[in-house]
């Protein structure tokens, strides 16, 4: 197999992709991560001529544009890093997949390589293994399943013969009765197009997704800025460059149903910014093919406040006749902006799935759910623990945690949404304050949804015992007027802590 996947083979290499982040070798090495994501998106992408030692240091490393592979070996010692971590990899957990990924010594374009031996040797152990125990099953169930079986069989044909309709009862079936009622909660599958509003270059964000620079774009300037932090995100590189002014980008789509992510950090404006002001210094409307999207929208007062990222999200997303997505920003005094665009597959009627766990690398769940990296958050801090969880089929999923006093703004369109909130109790962040025996205050807190509490004095020791999962659902929940279900984690006693977040449409 080649470095360039085919079509049909490329989310094969995906899947593959993620199933190395997840090892805790790379778990524990978001740079390596990051590295490994940005090589095979590229690859897969087709563009192996821009795989260069000078692009990685700018586009995963930071690096400045005056980049000088001579005196900084930045890319080379993270790639043979890379190399061991991918050796180590396949030499244990990963020796039977089909699909192994290597960087071949003094290259940086990645080989897919399938190793269909070892593959077939652990799928023909596992046959034999499944057949010797189907086998012994079957002799010692055989004698009274087949009875039953057969009485079964004989009720269901009676029943179908006594309940069959007729023809014209066929004809008289509503068009749409063959429509599954039961959502699906899975992410959707097809091309992702993640734009950089004003960027020169591509960029790979902590979730490993690959944001592309601008492009489909008329009209506006070019604007970057050089703030450092960026509230809510770990990804402050999205904000920094931006498209201002009256503008448009006319976006080829495949036919379909997508999911519109617009994002926006006012850097500009504001009390401790260049402009200064504050809200209503920029003000703006957008419109997708011709209908609004958002009317008289002041990204300081949405965000609550400057130097804070905002995105706001829009289903039933689709191409108009012509195969483009067009979308148009203006404003009054020609102070339109935004940070990026995303477009993801969607689902019609209803947002994708929010999955978020507290680390600074996605997540593949044991039920083969994806989990994207830390987002949304304000406050806190991230910590990890290696002592596995009881009482869980997936321990891993809870080795890190935010704790402190923090919140999460998680933008979500109207609707009525379930959440699912994954904690874990590990013992208090300073040493001393939990003795061992037990004496001491607890951990206390209460989390509040857009200012109502919904869950009060959580104790997590005393509901669910030291180290074991606890787990926390709330339904019925619906955005702020600002497109938010605006999370708050506070403490009353030491501090809050959070593993996980899972927001579903109702």
């Amino acid at each position: 197999m080649s470095s360039t996947a085919t079509s049909p083979a490329i989310e094969e290499v995906r899947a593959e992709l993620q199933q190395v982040l997840q090892a805790p070798s790379f778990a524990r090495s978001p740079g390596l991560s990051r590295l490994l994501s940005y090589l095979c998106e590229k690859a897969l992408a087709g563009e192996i001529d821009q795989i260069k030692e000078y692009s990685i240091a700018l586009d995963v490393f930071g690096r400045p544009d005056s980049f000088d592979q001579d005196a900084d070996s930045i890319v080379r010692v993270q790639a043979n890093r890379l190399r061991k971590h991918l050796t180590d990899y396949y030499a244990g957990q990963g020796k039977f997949h089909r699909l192994h990924i290597t960087i071949p010594v003094g290259k940086y374009v990645p080989a897919f390589e399938e190793h269909l031996e070892n593959h077939r040797h652990e799928l023909a152990g596992r046959g034999e293994v499944a057949q010797n125990q189907l086998t012994k099953r079957w002799v010692a169930w055989a004698a009274w399943i087949a009875p039953a079986v057969l009485l079964a069989v004989a009720a269901l044909w009676i029943f179908i013969g006594r309940h069959r309709p007729t023809r014209g009862q066929l004809d008289q079936l509503p068009a749409n009765s063959v429509e599954p009622a039961t959502p699906m909660f899975g992410l959707p599958v097809g091309d992702e197009i993640r734009i950089l509003a004003g960027s020169n270059r591509n960029y790979v964000d902590r979730s490993g997704k690959l944001w592309a620079p601008d492009a489909y774009s008329s009209g506006g300037t070019v604007v970057h800025s050089a703030v450092q932090h960026v509230w809510r995100t770990q990804d402050p590189t999205i904000y920094r460059s931006s498209r201002q002014g009256d503008f448009r980008y006319d976006i080829p789509l495949k036919p379909g149903v997508y999911e519109l992510r617009l994002h926006f950090a006012e850097t500009f404006y504001g009390p401790e910014d260049v402009g200064g002001g504050g809200e209503g210094s920029r003000i703006m409307s957008i419109a997708a093919n011709g209908k609004p999207l958002l009317s008289d929208f002041d990204v300081l007062a949405d965000s609550g406040g400057g130097r804070t990222a905002d995105v706001k999200v829009f289903t039933d997303v689709a191409p108009e006749k012509d195969g483009f997505l067009h979308l148009v920003f203006s404003s009054v005094n020609g102070r339109g902006m935004v940070s990026a665009i995303e477009i993801l597959p969607g689902y019609r009627g209803r947002m994708r799935p929010v999955r978020i766990v507290a680390r600074d690398v996605p997540y593949y769940s044991n039920d083969s759910q994806w989990w994207s990296a830390d987002i949304y958050f304000k406050g806190g801090q991230l910590a990890a623990s290696e002592e596995a969880a009881s009482g869980s089929d997936d321990p891993e999923f809870y080795e890190t945690e935010r704790w402190g006093h923090f919140s999460y703004a998680i933008p979500v369109p109207s609707g009525e949404y379930l959440l699912t909130l994954h904690f874990i109790e590990r013992g208090l962040p300073i040493a001393g304050d939990h003795p061992e025996d037990g004496a001491g205050p607890d951990r206390i807190f209460d989390v509040f949804c857009n200012g109502k509490a919904i869950f009060r004095g959580l104790n997590l020791e005393r509901e669910s015992g030291k180290n074991r999962p606890t787990i926390k659902k709330a339904s019925g929940l619906v955005p702020n007027a600002q497109g938010k279900l605006l999370l708050e984690f506070v403490p009353l006693s030491h501090y809050a802590t959070l593993s996980a977040i899972e927001v579903l449409p109702q």
